[in-house]
């Protein structure tokens, strides 16, 4: 050992970057494990960024030709300096990994920047457009990038913080369903799993650093192929976890292969972490309705005026016309007083109990602190109904159904956006799920497939997950934690993202989702693509990558429940509604934010002089929480405050700051940007309980100073 040591000193004293190759290499040789899970850590991965601009001292490859489709050479270059010659702008290369080196002159048109997984990376975001539909709501958040590399940036803004992580990763299935360092893994290389491990190791570590340790779950779905071998890696990552493992049922009939069993299942990986609790299920029963009884009287014996109809119950209610949420309970009449000389409310409808036959004045069969007792609960709602939906009926939970919901007999399984209450008639206790799970509701093709088909009808997804098989499984997780953070960094269609918007509608939750997902284009596609002259980075290529032709249209439409034609949901998918737990029309969206995001690779330097802010800002803001407005450019004043977070530039308006921030009582970040530590304390010191100092850019450089890449 010893020996090996010498010869890897003398090594990198000659060659800096082969001794320390090296020198990696031997720490993992020696440090591996007589029993347990052994594979090759292969080399960095490696990652090209069409959309970076070639400077001096960047990594390039040289790409073929435009309307070649031949794989491009696989050599790294270094880029000396650039020179402008006749118009064009030439980069002149030394190669890199070479025992003799060649140089070579190349128009930068035709490189490509490529970064390695052992390289420093600063990242920044750039916003690519937004959804809004509720000012109260934080953001979900989908981000365009490399997922490894957009791990490392929220282990500046997400460290620690997220409760839930679910991801499907690629299944190594042969079937060029993933590359590494550039090329498709293919069914017949020999590396082919320690590939996959290696990749899979690498982000694990960061998950891991993400996680919150005092109670937290990584959820991970995967078929035979590699359950055995991911089970035993998740063990060496996280050996302090409690981890189990679910079989679940995805398509009854199978999915026929050559001279294989035909597959019907898959496996989840439930990964809990400190003291995560497993959430007991009650399973509902949707055939039995719940009976809503009108609140207007029918019996003649109870009309305005009888004895049996009291004047306290002659009274008109206000509902909103746009909404149908019952707004106000106005007071009663008097016996004699005219019911056309009530006030009416703005935007609202006026409701009186009036029998249509006759147009007879009936009374409502509850008073009016009954009724409003009720209506704070959610046993009330409006309901429309006609051919141009002009009759309005009041109905109401009776004393039976109230008695059923308390004993548990009768779930409320959500609350909708007019305050009424979903129910549903559970089938028994509240019981541990089972490690075998056998549900209709997680059929991938009835509810993945051809759901994504109604939001993107012009647009085919490969094996989407059942919606509402994410939903159950982060509600075992999430459930009793409506404020969760919730990461997926293999986001695919955004089924994940889709899935927690659906718990928020529930329980009026305010869950969190970040979904990240690169911008590859499918192989066949990319061919085609290649042979017309396009390139990564065109904007044709680009508007074809998964996250610009599926994720981003897909969570879009889940929320406004328009799909990518830009029309109505209004038929397509099972009538046109969500299933099982939470029955609602698909078209009415939700009441839900998400901005989308493209990842960038700044300079520190760039950084460290303030010249980035602009990239930097929607990190701050995302460590901030997501919520209300961002502050996108450096303020002319030398501070701004917005509803979560401050930033305080010129330190001689410290005054002014801290008054501001004391009186923003949402206000849980302040960020400093000062090269003085001395300054830096002397503002943390009078910032307001509560509040987080966070010196810039010290904090944000020194968290992306270690390599990206260890391995």
């Amino acid at each position: 050992m010893s020996r090996l040591t010498d010869l890897i000193a003398q090594t990198k004293a000659k060659d800096p970057q082969m001794g320390s190759d090296l020198e990696r290499e031997f720490k993992a040789l020696s440090s591996r494990r007589s029993f347990g899970l052994n594979f090759e850590r292969h080399r960095p991965e490696t990652i090209e960024l069409p959309n970076r601009p070639v400077r001096k001292g960047d990594k390039v490859r040289v790409l073929p030709l435009r309307g070649e489709t031949k794989k491009s050479d696989q050599k790294l270059w270094l880029v000396k300096n650039i020179v402008k010659k006749s118009e064009q702008w030439i980069a002149n290369l030394v190669e890199l990994n070479s025992t003799e080196p060649e140089n070579k002159k190349v128009t930068i048109e035709n490189l490509v920047v490529v970064t390695e997984f052992r390289d420093k990376i600063y990242p920044g975001l750039i916003s690519t457009g937004q959804v809004e539909r509720s000012e109260a709501k934080p953001f979900h958040s989908v981000i365009n990038g490399e997922n490894y590399h957009v791990l490392k940036a929220l282990t500046y803004t997400h460290r620690g913080k997220f409760d839930a992580i679910y991801i499907d990763p690629p299944y190594n299935s042969g079937a060029k369903d993933w590359k590494y360092n550039n090329d498709y893994v293919e069914s017949d290389d020999l590396y082919r799993h320690s590939k996959w491990l290696a990749f899979m190791e690498r982000r694990l570590k960061i998950a891991r650093e993400l996680l919150n340790p005092k109670a937290s779950a990584l959820i991970l779905t995967i078929d035979e192929k590699e359950y055995l071998r991911i089970g035993l890696l998740l063990e060496q990552i996280f050996p302090e976890a409690n981890i189990q493992m679910i079989s679940s049922l995805i398509n009854a009939k199978g999915i026929i292969r050559a001279n294989e069993f035909s597959r019907t299942n898959e496996f989840i990986f439930f990964v809990l972490l400190g003291e995560q609790q497993i959430c007991p299920e009650i399973i509902s029963d949707n055939s039995r309705k719940v009976r809503w009884a009108s609140l207007r009287r029918t019996d003649l014996e109870s009309a305005r005026g009888t004895k049996k109809g009291g004047p306290e119950q002659f009274y008109p209610i206000y509902v909103d016309r746009k909404t149908c949420k019952i707004v106000k309970i106005g007071s009663p009449l008097k016996p004699h007083e005219d019911r056309n000389t009530v006030a009416s409310m703005d935007g609202c409808d006026t409701i009186f109990p009036i029998r249509e036959k006759g147009d007879i004045e009936m009374n409502w069969g509850l008073t009016i602190p009954t009724l409003k007792e009720r209506l704070s609960k959610g046993y009330v709602k409006a309901v429309r109904s006609g051919k141009k939906n002009i009759k309005t009926t009041i109905y109401y939970l009776t004393s039976g159904p109230i008695e059923e919901i308390e004993s548990g007999a009768l779930l409320v399984t959500s609350q909708g956006e007019d305050g009424s209450v979903e129910l549903a008639y559970s089938e028994g206790k509240a019981s541990m799920p089972t490690t075998q799970w056998n549900r209709d509701s997680h059929n991938a093709q009835s509810h993945g497939s051809n759901l994504v088909k109604t939001l993107l009808p012009d647009r085919a997804f490969p094996f989407p997950k059942s919606l509402y098989a994410v939903e159950d499984a982060l509600r075992i997780v999430v459930k009793n934690n409506p404020s969760a953070n919730v990461l997926d960094f293999f986001a695919g269609s955004g089924t994940t993202a889709h899935a927690v918007m659906r718990l928020n509608k529930q329980d009026s939750g305010k869950r969190i989702s970040i979904s990240v997902t690169n911008n590859e284009v499918a192989a066949q596609e990319q061919l085609e693509m290649l042979s017309k002259g396009f390139r990564p980075g065109d904007s044709e290529w680009e508007a074809l990558g998964i996250c610009e032709y599926i994720t981003k249209p897909r969570v879009k439409a889940a929320i406004t429940g328009v799909n990518s034609d830009g029309r109505k949901i209004t038929d397509g998918y099972n009538s046109d509604s969500y299933k099982f737990i939470d029955e609602f029309p698909i078209s009415e969206g939700f009441e839900q934010n998400v901005e989308f995001f493209t990842l960038t690779y700044e300079s520190p330097l760039i950084v460290s002089h303030n010249l980035a802010f602009e990239r930097i800002a929607p990190i701050l803001w995302l460590r901030a929480g997501s919520i209300g407005k961002r502050i996108e450019i450096i303020p002319n004043e030398g501070w701004a405050v917005v509803e979560a977070y401050g930033v305080l530039i010129d330190l001689d308006k410290t005054s002014e700051f801290i008054i501001k921030v004391k009186n923003t009582v949402t206000c849980k970040f302040a960020y400093i940007v000062t090269n003085d530590d001395r300054r830096f304390q002397s503002v943390a010191r009078v910032l307001p309980d509560g509040v987080e100092a966070v010196r810039l850019y010290e904090s944000y450089l020194n968290n992306f100073q270690f390599a990206n890449g260890e391995q």
